[in-house]
């Protein structure tokens, strides 16, 4: 506990006098230290000590966009794994809200143009405001796509392919909410939406880098079906001897945006950081060697069903929790 209280002071001293790449990596330290000391009082009282520093580097716009950035992912990060409270959550999700709708116009189809310097920020905060939805009470879910499906097409058409592919992947998420709420939702503008996504899907411009030009396509072709009514696709990652299955949109973005603090040590957590096992319903942590657990191994339908069913229920069990204090808002 005391190493993890000096850490924090370094880390809240880095961000009140650091400059430029020094906040950016407070920031991103501390996104790694909520994930190390997980949902319990530890964790809280770190994030709210440390919350208010997060979200004045973010707001300003002399500091530098290297350090918003990380601020922006930290506090979505952070948010995520120790936020119990409502009004924490809703307060990360305005202010992250009011980061990445700058690169909205307040009409017309297509975003204006911004600054290079700021579709990493941009990105990040929408990535991050993301996350959070995955968690938000449904009493504030309907607000939230009224004010923003019919906003966050405009980024389709960034110059910044990150941010279109964060936009597209937003769209679906939102999707899915809104279908969770209402089975039968329909989008006003569905027929101009999916032109976009269709388009996208099918780039073939070459002034575009390759490797953009076929990540774009790959995750625009996902975007579309799932928007025109099919299933999320599958993926299957695979650490140790176990097995993940991410099948929704916000599983995809829950484990994106871990995979993006862990980096190379993410299979490694999956395997033994008991919070990560919690989110994705994994179970305890295995301590079968490899006879016993093949002597044991269910079929990949029913770790499947499993993995589903705990993740959904795991969100589900969140979101009340919250909804106990929307009505205050």
């Amino acid at each position: 506990m005391e190493r993890s209280l000096t850490l924090a002071d370094a880390l809240e001293k880095c961000l009140k006098k650091g400059k430029g790449e020094e906040q950016a990596l407070a920031a991103a330290m501390l996104g790694l230290l909520c994930v190390q000391l997980g949902p319990g009082p530890k964790g809280e009282e770190l994030f709210h000590s440390l919350q208010p520093l997060l979200v004045s580097v973010l707001s300003d716009s002399t500091a530098s966009p290297a350090a918003r950035l990380h601020c922006a992912s930290a506090l979505g990060l952070g948010c995520y794994v120790a936020a119990a409270d409502v009004q924490d959550l809703v307060s990360c999700l305005t202010c992250l809200e009011g980061v990445f709708s700058r690169a909205c116009g307040v009409g017309g189809s297509t975003a204006p143009v911004a600054p290079t310097s700021l579709h990493g920020l941009f990105c990040a905060a929408l990535q991050a405001w993301a996350l959070l939805l995955t968690l938000c009470p449904s009493t504030h879910v309907s607000h939230i796509l009224d004010r923003q499906l019919p906003r966050l097409p405009q980024l389709l058409s960034s110059e910044s392919v990150n941010l279109r592919i964060a936009a597209g992947e937003t769209i679906a998420l939102l999707f899915e909410l809104a279908r969770d709420l209402e089975e039968d939702f329909v989008y006003e503008d569905m027929d101009a939406l999916c032109s976009a996504l269709r388009t996208l899907a099918t780039d073939s411009n070459k002034y575009r880098a390759k490797a953009d030009r076929r990540r774009q396509r790959s995750t625009f072709r996902a975007v579309l079906q799932f928007v025109e009514g099919s299933e999320c696709e599958e993926e299957t990652v695979r650490f140790g001897l176990e097995v993940l299955y991410v099948d929704s949109w916000a599983r995809r973005r829950v484990y994106a945006a871990f995979k993006d603090a862990l980096g190379s040590g993410m299979h490694h957590h999956l395997q033994n950081n008991e919070l990560l096992r919690d989110i994705f319903g994994l179970g305890p942590v295995l301590v079968l060697d490899a006879a016993a657990l093949k002597a044991c191994k269910i079929s990949r339908l029913e770790k499947h069903l499993y993995n589903a069913s705990a993740f959904k229920a795991r969100t589900k069990a969140r979101s009340r929790m919250r909804d106990k204090r929307a009505d205050i808002l």
